[in-house]
């Protein structure tokens, strides 16, 4: 379902979307949403923030707060840490700034989608060492402290803790996190595994491993 008050976006959106193999549903507005939500069960919600009547931080915030779980992809022109954290916080699962390509839209689309899949089997509480990711409350925190994390950031080390002592190919980690599955020589995964090791590599904990020629693995503090 794409809520948006403007015809222009949506237009867009549906077009593509269904170029890409998705079914999609039109709502003008968040009020629109709740109404058509009440006979239609889409598998994912892509909601613009700025709308007239209620904005998207409200529609999300009814939606979790009558137990709602549908996953949603936030769209906003905002780049304030606070409305992306404010949005993350109230159950949002992702967000992409406008104006954004319509590549990684999708693939952020499919990305939710396989994790919304896995989701039933996956614990909500997981740590290692002195980090805790609590996913329902999409919190981050190190010795109870808590960290700022991308969407990004947070979905990687959410990976490399899931699968603790393993070591992950960048192959894997670039299907996982950005949702791409071909072979690529792109170097964001060893970016955002040094964005992670600033964030978390501080009081004696420098659990995020290179393994040459490999890839990454996170280990507990011996």
């Amino acid at each position: 379902m794409i809520v948006d008050d403007e015809p222009g976006v949506r237009a867009l959106l549906t077009d593509t979307l269904r170029i890409a193999g998705f079914e999609t549903i039109e709502a003008t507005d968040g009020m629109n949403a709740l109404t058509l939500l009440r006979t239609n069960k889409p598998a994912l919600l892509v909601i613009d923030i700025n709308m007239p009547l209620m904005d998207g931080f409200e529609l999300v915030e009814r939606l979790r707060n009558s137990n709602d779980l549908t996953p949603v992809l936030m769209l906003t022109a905002r780049e304030e840490k606070s409305d992306i954290t404010r949005g993350l916080k109230i159950g949002a699962d992702d967000y992409v700034v406008k104006p954004f390509g319509i590549e990684e839209l999708i693939l952020r689309i499919k990305a939710i989608l396989r994790r919304s899949a896995k989701a039933v089997d996956m614990p909500t509480l997981l740590s290692c060492g002195p980090i805790t990711i609590d996913d329902d409350q999409h919190l981050v925190t190190f010795n109870s402290e808590e960290v700022d994390l991308s969407p990004t950031e947070y979905r990687l080390l959410q990976i490399l803790i899931e699968k603790k002592g393993r070591v992950l190919s960048k192959n894997l980690l670039l299907s996982e996190v950005w949702g791409i599955t071909f072979e690529s020589e792109s170097t964001v995964v060893d970016t955002y595994i040094s964005y992670l090791r600033k964030k978390l590599h501080r009081d004696g904990f420098e659990g995020i491993k290179t393994i040459r020629g490999v890839g990454f693995q996170i280990q507990e503090p011996k």
